[in-house]
């Protein structure tokens, strides 16, 4: 039987569905986590006063920043009106992003 070489082993995980898949979700859960954090310096609160907002402690809001933890949409509508934002949730059709 041939080995293969650790190149083609990670080749082959990365191009797998569920990998791309895994992948994409922690993208997402990275590009909220820093929207979140550039939202609350650009309202110049502190964590402990986001915290305060949101009824939760700084070091959920630290968590949540560091994209440790995958935000509910609930959890993301409070994080949104305690930053005084509107959440917009929608569906992008992989076909158009994969294109565009």
């Amino acid at each position: 039987m041939m080995r293969k070489t650790w190149d083609e082993v990670k080749r082959g995980r990365a191009d797998s569905p569920a990998r791309r898949r895994g992948y994409d979700r922690a993208g997402r859960t990275i590009r909220l986590a820093m929207e979140i954090h550039e939202l609350r310096e650009k309202r110049g609160l502190s964590q402990r006063e986001l915290a305060e907002r949101l009824g939760t402690t700084q070091s959920a809001v630290a968590r949540l920043e560091a994209g440790n933890v995958s935000p509910s949409l609930p959890t993301l509508d409070k994080v949104a009106e305690a930053l005084g934002v509107e959440l917009i949730v929608s569906f992008v059709d992989l076909d158009d992003r994969i294109a565009g």
